[in-house]
């Protein structure tokens, strides 16, 4: 049986990282006594685009994470991209919660999860077509 445990470590952090992003918009529906959509409700909308943005980065992250892993990369590259992703996406909820527009905490977010995403294509690429970019 395999194990990955980096990945199962970021799976861990980033699923409760989405219960508190869930918990947001729970916590918000009550206030604002909104049952479906958003409403008239700019933090209401606020959240659920936060939630809705982690759910379509952070899986396809994580299972490029677990190919990574599965094809031997370095410890030292999956904690590094697990950790910035973690990371980023604390920061583009920050950000996108104090203000619907370019905040610098949004921004480190957003670069944050593409660089992860991009390293992980790039590693995986490079990896079907024999490059190593381990250290």
């Amino acid at each position: 049986m395999m194990f990955l445990p980096i990945t199962s470590l970021f799976a861990g952090l980033l699923t409760l990282l989405l219960i508190v992003l869930s918990i947001r918009i729970i916590r918000i529906r009550w206030q604002e006594r909104v049952g479906l959509g958003v409403g008239e409700s700019k933090a209401l909308e606020a959240a659920v685009r936060i939630h809705g943005n982690f759910t379509e980065y952070v899986p396809l992250a994580l299972v490029l994470m677990a190919l990574m892993e599965l094809g031997g990369a370095s410890a030292a590259i999956l904690y590094a991209l697990g950790g910035l992703l973690f990371i980023a996406r604390i920061m583009h909820a920050t950000g996108l919660t104090k203000s619907a527009g370019v905040s610098i905490y949004r921004t480190i977010g957003v670069l944050g999860t593409f660089f992860v995403l991009f390293f992980q294509a790039a590693y995986l690429l490079g990896y079907v077509v024999g490059i190593s970019f381990n250290a």
